[in-house]
């Protein structure tokens, strides 16, 4: 997976722009920072969005240069769907639900990968590869090069994440916590930039279907856990999602139930 999207981004320009959009609606895209029709300053990133689920529904749309990336990118996407499954059962029985809670409650489901290009920076202290965030889905699993950047909050400051050989970042993104009823919570992190070495990611959105409705469980409902947030379909946040862009506060807070 990381061999066959070094190749792509070091495709000919004239190559890689055949398949660039700044239309956030379509499937695979082409594009750079995060959203360059609303950002007042942009982000230190190219990256290539492939929608991957149902596999035979895209890959005939995905890039076919360089020559092997349709079959690895499909064989790497199916088995990250497999793991996202897993995980997703055993975050259901944690919760004391029934293993398959999670799967059902995520409609028809969505999965969609990035592949993400950092170029090396002259001024890396002047920008982010992706400023502090939450993820807007269930789930993330985020492959890593050997290069650092990933940082997440805690405690009041930014640690680094740094790559291990052979291993996913596992990432809990709004969706998650909506359904857990705030049992689990989504990540605050961003990405920063080098001047030295470009760096690869390829974090794997897994979601629910857009007309998904996005609500907890009634057992995770109780006299100590209320409500926390709004029946919703995962639709109507990522809209909310979309326009309010990459800031460090979550789009959740949009969907509190009213007093």
């Amino acid at each position: 997976m990381l061999r066959v999207a070094r190749e792509f981004f070091h495709l000919p320009e004239s190559e890689r722009l055949k398949c660039y959009s700044d239309d956030p609606k379509k499937a695979i895209r082409l594009s750079t920072s995060f959203n360059v029709r609303t950002e007042k300053v942009s982000n230190w990133r190219d990256f290539l969005r492939l929608h991957c689920y149902p596999l035979e529904s895209f890959i005939d749309q995905w890039p076919s240069n360089p020559p092997a990336f349709r079959e690895a990118v499909g064989t790497y996407s199916t088995e990250a769907r497999a793991l996202a499954l897993r995980l997703l059962e055993a975050i259901s029985e944690s919760l004391g639900l029934e293993r398959g809670h999670m799967v059902k409650a995520m409609g028809r489901h969505a999965q969609h990968m990035a592949v993400n290009y950092y170029p090396p920076c002259p001024q890396p202290e002047l920008t982010y590869g992706l400023p502090g965030h939450k993820d807007p889905n269930a789930v993330t699993l985020l492959l890593q090069d050997g290069v650092s950047g990933l940082q997440v909050r805690r405690d009041g400051r930014w640690v680094a994440v740094n790559p291990v050989p052979g291993a996913l970042v596992i990432n809990i993104g709004d969706q998650l916590q909506a359904l857990s009823n705030d049992r689990y919570k989504s990540v605050l992190h961003r990405v920063i930039v080098n001047s030295e070495s470009e760096r690869i990611s390829v974090p794997t959105f897994y979601c629910p279907s857009p007309d998904a409705v996005v609500a907890p469980a009634e057992a995770l409902v109780d006299g100590g856990h209320r409500l926390a947030y709004r029946p919703f379909t995962y639709q109507e946040y990522y809209e909310e999602f979309w326009n309010m862009g990459l800031e460090a506060a979550s789009c959740l807070d949009r969907f509190r139930p009213i007093a």
